[in-house]
């Protein structure tokens, strides 16, 4: 196929791609095979690619850049998660490994991000790996074959994990980078073969373009759709159960990672999923077992001994284990992938503490709070003499992809909130009855049977009360759930105990929040969490 001139790719590129060595736009069948025979992965008895990463096994947050230049100076939040990088330094990082890559073979993809025609950006890849080309095509929309003939790419990414950088001399960390150029619109990856990456740069250029340039909230979250068109997002964290909670058999999958909101539409950014795999059971979660098939991708799993079937307890190489496949293998999805404007938003949070409510209903300036703090708690899984959880604040759910200030991302959806009446709800997916090591876990039947109350408005006519130390609404009763399930003082049975959990998560709210009180309105301070001591004494 004829490679068309790209307008904002150098004559160096337009080389590259000019050459014999670069195969253009491949079949699923054709990069499997292509990857079979290069010994970049083998096939499992569900059909399926399983390949390695390499050295790392997730993304490398310290070691992602922007350019800081005339674009990005003055717009982007520099700091701990946006680190900057000169434009001399890139342009030489750029030349050394785009001459690299001279007489290499390579694969190239053109793909599309974004559902929603009005804002979706053409995106080009260049990948030294055929799984990681495959994984390209599964993960972004992907145009029809006579839109490819007059394909003008936005952004070019060129993932190469083969070519390290040497950090004395190109303005690096380590070997591997991630850097986005916004004025010369190309991602640079190197050093890594952690696929992840390629996907999380292009969320991150959309995080910057969408709300500056076309007002367009850009979220980390799933999507779904009831039989009335009511769209429905989840926010949440590693863990929190936002892919599991989107994939629902009455409803049918937007996304499960990646939208945005315009004052029309939610629109996934993807054409595909990336989800984890480890411990993935087939009964809890059939959608994303049974998309696992020919033209899927498996992470860093390991087979069961003696067999080609994929042991999804093992995680002897990482406990990040991943499959990616195109949206179309989910029978229940939504074409195209976008809906109307959301009626119901969640916030999902696994509190390891086990004090806040299994569900409550929040004001606007709550959810902007909430949205801001992004709650969760990580628990070192079942290793011996864990007992105490990690306390992780991210803000919007998804801070290593912001490249604005987060209050940014937090006004706007406030904004959005009050135009359109948009109810947004808090749901802990964590314990209760007492923290980690003391309580369980609350039930996944439990944690839908709620969502589901709200969904079908059956939880607009029960009543509600606030809680003395959150300040968030909860309700008296809910189909399906044991009221004493709805509150988590009461599964705990020891009020001192509980309120002194209590307590001290909100003073790690208080102590997060620091860096937002002077950036934001008053009614969002008077929405931050304030210890009860009075139950304590």
């Amino acid at each position: 196929m004829e490679i068309l001139e790209q307008k904002n790719t150098s004559p160096v590129i337009q080389e590259i791609l000019a050459s014999n060595n670069v195969k253009v736009n491949l079949a699923p069948s054709q990069l499997i095979e292509e990857a079979l025979i290069n010994g970049e992965g083998v096939l499992t008895d569900t059909g399926a690619i399983m390949c390695d990463t390499g050295k790392f096994t997730g993304r490398s947050p310290k070691d992602r850049y922007i350019v800081k230049d005339d674009i990005t100076s003055t717009a982007v939040d520099w700091g701990d998660i946006n680190f900057p990088i000169s434009e001399e330094y890139f342009d030489k990082l750029y030349n050394k490994m785009t001459g690299y890559l001279k007489n290499k073979n390579l694969y190239m993809r053109d793909g599309y991000a974004g559902a929603d025609k009005t804002y979706r950006k053409k995106v080009r890849f260049i990948t030294s790996l055929a799984w990681h080309n495959l994984f390209c095509y599964n993960m972004f929309i992907r145009p029809l074959d006579y839109k490819l003939k007059d394909f003008v790419a936005d952004y070019t990414v060129i993932c190469i994990p083969e070519f390290k950088a040497n950090p004395e001399q190109d303005g690096v960390r380590a070997s591997n980078f991630a850097i986005i150029n916004f004025s010369k619109k190309i991602v640079l990856i190197g050093g890594t073969g952690y696929a992840g990456e390629i996907k999380k740069s292009i969320f991150s250029v959309l995080n910057f373009i969408l709300p500056t340039e076309n007002n367009v909230l850009s979220m980390h979250c799933s999507a779904n759709v009831g039989n009335d068109f009511d769209t429905a997002l989840f926010f949440g964290l590693s863990g929190t159960g936002k892919t599991t909670l989107s994939a629902d058999s009455k409803r049918k999958l937007i996304g499960d990672d990646e939208h945005g909101w315009s004052d029309k539409t939610v629109f996934n950014f993807e054409g595909g999923c990336y989800a984890k795999v480890i411990d993935l059971d087939e009964k809890k979660e059939p959608e994303i077992f049974k998309a696992i098939k020919y033209g899927s991708i498996v992470e860093n799993t390991r087979f069961i001994e003696g067999k080609r079937e994929v042991d999804y307890a093992n995680v002897s190489v990482t406990q990040n284990t991943r499959t990616s496949y195109p949206i179309y293998h989910i029978e229940n999805r939504l074409e195209p992938s976008l809906g109307g404007i959301p009626k119901n938003i969640f916030f999902l949070t696994c509190d390891a503490h086990g004090v806040l409510p299994p569900i409550s209903k929040l004001s606007i300036a709550q959810a902007m709070f909430h949205f801001l703090s992004g709650y969760t708690a990580k628990v070192a899984g079942t290793e011996t003499g864990v007992v105490d959880p990690e306390t992780v604040f991210s803000p919007c759910f998804g801070a290593p992809f912001l490249p604005l200030n987060p209050v940014k991302y937090a006004e706007m959806l406030g904004k959005k909130l009050a135009e359109n009446e948009t109810d947004v709800w808090l749901v802990n997916t964590g314990w209760t009855g007492g923290p980690f090591g003391v309580g369980k876990r609350i039930r996944l039947t439990y944690t839908r049977a709620m969502i589901n109350g709200v969904l079908s408005g059956k939880m607009k006519n029960v009543g509600y009360r606030n809680h003395s130390v959150f300040k968030v609404s909860i309700p008296t009763a809910c189909p399906n759930v044991p009221a004493e399930v709805l509150s988590p003082r009461e599964t705990w049975k020891n009020d001192v105990a509980y309120y002194t959990k209590a307590n001290e998560l909100a003073l790690q709210f208080q102590a997060n929040f620091v860096k937002f009180n002077d950036i934001v309105d008053n009614d969002v301070i008077d929405a931050i969490p304030t210890p009860n001591l009075s139950k304590v004494q």
